[in-house]
């Protein structure tokens, strides 16, 4: 399947000629063509968990809890019981760990099918790899947030389940990243 079925067309531009939309998307686009990584989906994980800030805030809370619960039973007792030390750095370990683990099973699920090709234009974001074709409105998206190396786009849905990350390294040209930013600014808000 291709971006023009996906896409429809829009109307007539010069002597009631259709011109598929992709064509008119691609060029007001911006392209970015990469490789996903597990620090891609780190990236976006890292800021999903500071826009929503609950899930970060109840696995730390936790893992508090559960360091309080030892070092109680520490100093009630007099002195540290190897069992219970070694299961509370493990929990220490999973709760830091987690969004490594994530990070690593997305990978598992996507870095087989290749090369990604995604298109930011007017009418929302397409991305093609070597299996599938995903074209997505901007109403899906409550807004984006910039990191260091990527763009996150997070949806709508009150869980954030949904990300989109855009790898600035997939940037073609120099001016890229600026038309990409302003894309987003207009399309949808920065949170």
């Amino acid at each position: 399947m291709t971006e023009g079925s996906i896409s429809g067309s829009t109307g007539s531009t010069d002597g009631g000629a259709d011109v598929p939309r992709a064509a008119v998307d691609e060029a007001a686009g911006v392209r970015l063509t990469y490789l996903p990584q597990p620090s891609d989906t780190l990236a976006g994980l890292r800021v999903r968990a500071r826009v929503k800030r609950t899930g970060l805030w109840l696995r730390w809370a936790f893992a508090g809890l559960w360091v309080g619960q030892w070092l109680l039973a520490t100093v009630g007792r007099g002195s540290a019981d190897a069992v219970s030390t070694l299961l509370t750095v493990f929990v220490v370990l999973m709760v830091w760990g987690y969004p490594r683990t994530q990070a690593a099973q997305v990978q598992r699920l996507v870095g087989w099918q290749g090369e990604y090709r995604v298109t930011v234009s007017p009418a929302g974001v397409s991305c093609t790899n070597d299996h599938s074709t995903l074209a997505q409105k901007w109403s899906l998206f409550r807004g984006y947030r910039e990191a260091r190396d990527h763009f996150v786009l997070l949806s709508r849905d009150p869980n954030i389940m949904c990300l989109d990350v855009l790898p600035k390294r997939g940037a073609r040209e120099a001016g890229d990243l600026d038309r990409l930013r302003a894309l987003l600014d207009e399309h949808t808000a920065r949170v």
